[in-house]
């Protein structure tokens, strides 16, 4: 082969080289031409010694060349391919697979769901069945059937978001779980113990302790010969198992419509310790009050037992409920209950 053929042979290649249709057969052109080995222009490479001195310059300047020549097509054209390839895993519904993958995040419970599971729990641990409610809640079930008329003041304790509809009765977004005492009660004769975990709307302001959208647990208990005793003790049990035995506890008395007598249960305030200052000065998280209610309750009203066919001589109870998100704060030491609610994963992931 002289320099004549080195050129026809780098012609074809180049040609071939042009039309490879993916990177599996480039790389067979690759090794057919500039193998180390065995590739055509490699051999012809290796003949330069065998000719005449004078000859030698010159082909092997011709080889030289149409090794580069070679080697630049092979470059272009894996370049093309590489492009055609990324432009169609790219398009909509293609995929890159050149890419590195996504980190998979582990997931777990929030907090709130947590913190309900565990109350759930505990008093599951107490012969409580847990159950559900509806979020949207008829006039009846959250005011009236619970000893709260319309012309009732403490209706202006609830800033009540209401549904427009077409019927006689009003409808709204539940305020308190506390609709399902009569729910229960109306579909039950007693002995009757649940708690009723699920997510109340009240249009109000928020702060450190408060928001418009939030959960809480209801507990109620009905039976023959039930009294505040018996109340205080679930409660503090309850307590006790949830936060151990370093939780300072008040219990006093209230008020609430659909109790009577009512009595209200808080803890010492985590972020203070209980005194209401901070270096700040007052705290924020307590108000200064150096307590963190988190519960009503009291001897379920005999209106309400009347309400539902019970006979108050007979069967008496007792209800309560509170705030999930107060008992997480407490769990977790959240100074803040809308931490909970702005999706921030940092500080979600730190608890």
């Amino acid at each position: 082969m002289d320099a004549t053929g080195l050129r026809k042979l780098a012609d074809r290649a180049e040609a071939e080289i042009a039309a490879a249709p993916d990177e599996a057969a480039l790389e067979a052109l690759r090794v057919r031409y500039v193998g180390r080995r065995d590739g055509e222009i490699t051999l012809a490479l290796k003949l330069t010694p065998t000719l005449a001195t004078g000859d030698r310059p010159a082909y092997g300047a011709a080889g030289n060349a149409a090794r580069e020549r070679v080697e630049a097509a092979l470059d272009r054209r894996a370049a093309e391919l590489r492009s055609s390839t990324l432009e169609r895993d790219l398009r909509p519904g293609g995929e890159d697979l050149s890419l590195p993958p996504r980190r998979v995040r582990v997931g777990r419970y929030h907090p709130i769901t947590q913190t309900i599971r565990e109350v759930s729990r505990i008093f599951a641990g107490m012969g409580f069945e847990t159950v559900e409610g509806p979020e949207v809640e008829w006039d009846y079930y959250a005011f009236e059937a619970l000893n709260i008329p319309a012309d009732h003041p403490a209706r202006d304790k609830f800033s009540t978001l209401w549904v427009s509809t077409d019927t006689a009765q009003r409808m709204l977004l539940r305020p308190h779980t506390s609709p399902m005492q009569i729910r229960v009660m109306e579909k039950r004769r007693p002995p009757v113990r649940v708690l009723v975990p699920g997510r109340c709307f009240r249009y109000e302001a928020t702060d450190a302790t408060h928001e418009s959208v939030f959960f809480q647990y209801e507990g109620l208990a009905i039976d023959e010969q039930l009294s505040m005793a018996d109340l205080k003790g679930v409660l503090y049990s309850f307590a006790r198992q949830l936060f151990g035995g370093d939780r300072k506890i008040r219990f006093r008395p209230d008020y609430f419509p659909f109790t009577e007598p009512s009595a209200e249960i808080a803890f010492d305030c985590f972020a203070c310790d209980g005194t209401g200052v901070t270096n700040d000065g007052k705290c924020r998280t307590c108000g200064g009050a150096a307590w963190i209610e988190a519960a009503g309750c009291g001897m379920v009203h005999p209106a309400a037992l009347q309400r539902v066919g019970y006979d108050p001589a007979q069967h008496q109870g007792f209800a309560f409920g509170g705030g999930i998100e107060r008992l997480a704060m407490l769990l977790t030491g959240t100074p803040d209950i809308r931490l909970f609610h702005q999706n921030d994963m940092r500080y979600l992931g730190s608890l």
